[in-house]
């Protein structure tokens, strides 16, 4: 007896509507896989990055965790990076976050949780940085804005790791972006805060 018997007839009318539309996707894609783009999101299960984007599998190389967090000592996010740019040689790296994040709402508060307090701590040093501007907002408002600082910091993160900065040295043009996505609505907001080679040097000037 099969566990989990719904998912697995799921798979099966899914890969059969893929074939109807085209029949040779799966043998083509078994090939390689080419991406141009890295996205980098939320575990949250209400996100789900190839369907936000419209894209099919093998179009968008994936890491996720909770609160798209990029952090220099998670070599799990940073071999991904590394894998994404060196080897797929993608163009473009989204870091996407969304309103609503559980992550961001538990760095908030002042319960302790467990281990994960360990990785919420980035998030609560970020909302440090910026507590001023968020001290004016309501409520509301506040957890909004924290979920979009979250994701500029991000930006930031990727664009300064070593991986990045090698491949701009090379002259691989490779931009990273800061997205946010409204589980309300369905629809993703850009930031405004992209970062390639000439961005990044500019900044540091």
């Amino acid at each position: 007896m099969k566990l989990l018997k719904p998912l697995f007839d799921n798979n099966r009318r899914w890969a059969g509507r893929i074939l109807e539309e085209n029949p040779n996707f799966f043998q083509q894609l078994a090939q390689q896989q080419s991406p141009e783009y890295l996205w980098i999101g939320c575990s949250d299960s209400r996100v789900p990055s190839n369907q936000i984007i419209d894209l099919m599998p093998g179009e968008v190389f994936v890491h996720r965790n909770i609160a798209n967090m990029v952090i220099h000592t998670d070599l799990n996010c940073l071999s991904v990076l590394q894998y994404a740019v060196e080897v797929l040689k993608v163009k473009h790296i989204m870091v996407v976050g969304h309103y609503g994040c559980g992550g961001i709402k538990a760095a908030m508060g002042t319960e302790r949780l467990g281990l994960i307090d360990n990785w919420l701590g980035h998030i609560r040093d970020i909302r440090r940085l910026h507590d001023s501007e968020l001290a004016e907002l309501d409520e509301t408002a506040r957890f909004d804005r924290l979920c979009e600082l979250n994701v500029i910091e991000q930006v930031g993160n990727v664009a300064s790791t070593n991986i990045v900065l090698d491949a701009w040295d090379r002259g691989h043009q490779v931009a990273v972006h800061g997205w946010i996505y409204s589980v309300e609505n369905g629809l993703l907001s850009d930031l405004d805060v992209t970062v390639d080679n000439d961005s990044f040097k500019n900044r540091q000037e």
